[in-house]
């Protein structure tokens, strides 16, 4: 299928990620993939095992992860407030700011932005945000390329792919593959792969270096994200492991910063406690190995900061779901989901995948579609990813409050009712109870209708002959 997701003909539509299929009809096309699963489980293993070592190190662990959440609950109470603050900041440091209240409006603004420098041509530093509403799509409409600079970023755009995974986009890539993608594609996009390039690690990094090193050099105007902002002083902050991320905030002459509401922090000393909890959680590093900051506008440099909304206060307005706006993007919960080390990120159909996609992407986006409603049940409820979440976001709880509001079939409805008026009185329950062991040689081994999926997977419980509760009056309660 031809679309233009990464601003060329030829590339996949992060907009089309919301297709038809639902989650359980993606995941089974991924789990047929052995070469997927094998990359999936070794890149994931390796992450925890890393997390968990640095994480040990730490005898406050505990107590810096609820400062986390506490510092992410209090900015978002008061995130009207604070939000104000950071553009009067922002706009006295010498910088734009913009409103951007969903996807169509952020898209027209940057392109509008990138349109007035005269350029054709834009690099972009990792950002999960201008992925979540399509503007490498939007730039490409308006006749500008937008080039992805983070490395596993590039992999993904060689390869006419989707990201599937929050820190690591290539994680479903061995190196072999990614040899082959730079070899076949990467003159497509500017400096061609040496003709000699072999699959080692150093060699492919010398090749990416290469060919990213031209376009910075060339390149006027950047795009990027933010993991931070504070509020107090205007100040951006992005964390990496490249160095790339800094090369393209600070050589272009234009600077564009997309970032979503939630992203504010109050003051500097709240980011020491993000600066600990961030690259242990992610990449299982002490500390990261690039953190650029800036504030407002530097010299001979134009900043503009578009704020984007795009449904997180629809989010903040939900007593349950809104603690997904927490998430710092650490994806340690994709890492320890047993469901995503086998389905892997494509079979979410969101910029968001995991745990975290299954909570965050069906509020952001509604459940309009099948795939949106399927997310909630994209989860085995084991509890493994909110007892790694550095910012404590209970998954499990939202997972089961979304699940409960996609149930809205007109016989699930009477199911539930008819279940109630059962339960509702004990005499009920009895005779119930009695017809059941009655008819116990009637119950098929699979369910009908609907049903069907619960029996696919498991076997009926056997209805014994005679219930508890008969029992006991049989025996006098046992006998005593």
């Amino acid at each position: 299928m031809t679309s233009t997701f990464l601003g060329m003909p030829g590339t996949v539509s992060m907009m089309g990620y919301s297709g038809k299929e639902g989650f359980p009809d993606n995941a089974a096309k991924a789990v047929r993939n052995s070469q997927l699963r094998f990359n999936l489980r070794k890149a994931t293993g390796t992450i925890r095992e890393r997390r968990a070592s640095v994480v040990a190190e730490l005898p406050d662990w505990q107590g810096l992860r609820q400062a986390g959440k506490a510092i992410k609950d209090h900015t978002l109470r008061d995130l009207d407030a604070y939000l104000v603050q950071l553009e009067e900041a922002v706009t006295e440091a010498g910088g734009h700011v913009h409103w951007a209240r969903d996807a169509a409006e952020a898209n027209r603004i940057v392109t509008g932005l990138v349109k007035a420098t005269g350029e054709t041509q834009v690099v972009k530093v990792k950002s999960m945000a201008t992925q979540e509403i399509g503007l490498n799509e939007a730039l490409h409409d308006a006749g500008i390329t937008a080039y992805e600079t983070d490395l596993a970023e590039l992999i993904v755009q060689l390869g006419d792919d989707w990201p599937s995974h929050i820190l690591v986009p290539a994680i479903h890539r061995n190196r072999s593959e990614i040899r082959e993608i730079f070899v076949r594609h990467m003159a497509e996009w500017g400096r061609p792969a040496p003709e000699t390039l072999t699959d080692d690690p150093a060699a492919l990094a010398e090749a990416a270096r290469l060919h990213l090193r031209e376009r910075f050099l060339s390149t006027k105007v950047a795009i990027s994200g933010a993991n931070f902002m504070i509020a107090e002083t205007g100040t951006l902050v992005v964390l990496e492991s490249e160095g790339n991320g800094r090369m393209c905030l600070t050589l272009p002459e234009t600077l564009i910063s997309v970032v979503g509401i939630e992203k504010l922090l109050p003051t500097w000393r709240d980011l020491e406690v993000f600066l600990q909890l961030l690259p242990r959680s992610s990449t299982g590093e002490r500390m990261n190995p690039y953190t650029s900051m800036w504030t407002g506008a530097t010299e001979g440099q134009e900043f503009h900061l578009v704020l984007l909304d795009n449904g997180r206060t629809d989010v903040l307005a939900d007593k349950v779901g809104r603690q997904a706006l927490r998430c710092i993007r650490c994806s340690a919960c994709l890492n320890v989901c047993p469901v995503y080390e086998r389905a892997g990120g494509h079979a979410y159909g969101s910029v968001y995948p995991g745990p975290i996609g299954a909570i965050l992407t069906p509020q952001l986006r509604g459940m309009g579609t099948e795939l949106d409603r399927s997310l909630p049940f994209a989860s085995s409820l084991c509890g493994a990813c909110y007892e790694v979440c550095p910012v404590a976001i209970d998954i499990p709880t939202v997972l089961v409050e979304l699940r409960a509001r996609a149930r809205h079939g007109v016989a699930e409805r009477a199911g539930m009712a008819a279940a109630g008026w059962v339960f509702k009185r004990s005499g009920r329950l009895a005779r119930a109870q009695r017809m059941g062991g009655r008819m116990r040689r009637l119950v098929p081994k699979r369910l009908p209708g609907p049903l069907g999926g619960w029996t696919d997977t498991r076997d009926v419980p056997a209805i014994p002959k005679e219930s508890f509760r008969d029992w006991w009056t049989r025996t006098d309660g046992g006998n005593r």
